[in-house]
């Protein structure tokens, strides 16, 4: 079943996709979230209705829990995890990091993810049990096995930033490395780091639908994810550590030292 379910979300991701690419060549219909910072466009509410009514004419009665509140609640132990535009603020400033995410679980187990970047048409894919592909072909996690000679990727929030942990884990992190990018999309970071571009990456205080879908690529393509005290990641836990798997535990006793010695103000538990 996981495989119709994944070509029906590669069909609905690059539907959304098609909807993105119309709205970045418009002039932007912006407005706030809560503070003027955390915008949201047109793009995301368009790509939202077009995700979640697909869904439910292919799936009615499954659960969607989607960013901008269009999903529904039901009784069904199917959810679907939706991001319609995840990199608002870099779609907004016309810098084409940006993607459509969508994954599936049973209960707690993610069947199904698709990560589209339709700007560059790269659509990462997985099902559980059957691997993971970057535009059609096999990927896996790199092979790099010291955090030294890794390149590492992370996150800010858009609110509350004075209040994140992550200025000083992104310093540290910045030094031990090859380098740490921030691109503004978790999960175009996590499909980079299941397609061997990235060997790392950390964030603090992501949404299920932030990750979902990258936790399962990472995982199909030999990675392994879990929060700062090794635990499995549970999605919407206070923190994520995705690695290609050979740095991990090198990475995370790097992070544990950083929270000892200098804990941030306003940082959250490093477990679940």
């Amino acid at each position: 079943m996981s495989k119709s379910y994944l070509q029906a979300a590669i069909e609905i991701a690059q539907e959304a996709g098609k909807i993105l690419m119309e709205e970045f060549s418009r002039p932007l219909d912006i407005r706030y979230k809560g503070d003027e910072v955390d915008l949201v466009t047109q793009a995301d509410q368009r790509s939202e209705h077009a995700i979640v009514a697909r869904l439910n004419q292919y799936f009615p009665g499954h659960a969607i829990a989607a960013e901008e509140g269009t999903g529904q609640e039901t009784a069904s132990e199917f959810r679907w995890h939706v991001d319609p535009l995840d990199g608002t603020t870099n779609f907004a400033h016309g810098y084409p990091c940006f993607c459509v995410s969508i994954a599936l679980a049973q209960r707690d187990t993610l069947l199904a993810a698709v990560v589209f970047n339709p700007f560059y048409n790269e659509l990462y894919a997985a099902a559980r049990g059957e691997g993971a592909t970057f535009n059609g072909k096999k990927i896996a996690v790199s092979k790099v096995a010291t955090l030294s000679t890794s390149l590492l990727c992370t996150g800010f929030p858009v609110r509350n930033r004075k209040f994140s942990p992550n200025l000083q884990y992104y310093g540290e992190f910045t030094q031990r490395s090859h380098g740490v990018r921030r691109d503004g999309s978790a999960a175009l970071d996590l499909a980079g780091v299941a397609s061997g571009r990235f060997d790392g990456f950390w964030e603090f205080g992501l949404n299920k639908w932030d990750t979902a879908a990258g936790v399962l690529l990472i995982q199909e393509a030999g990675g392994k994810v879990t929060d700062f005290q090794g635990n499995p990641y549970q999605l919407g836990g206070p923190v994520i550590l995705a690695t290609n798997g050979l740095i991990h535990e090198e990475m995370r006793s790097a992070a544990l030292e950083i929270y000892r010695r200098a804990p941030a103000p306003g940082s959250q538990s490093l477990g679940n």
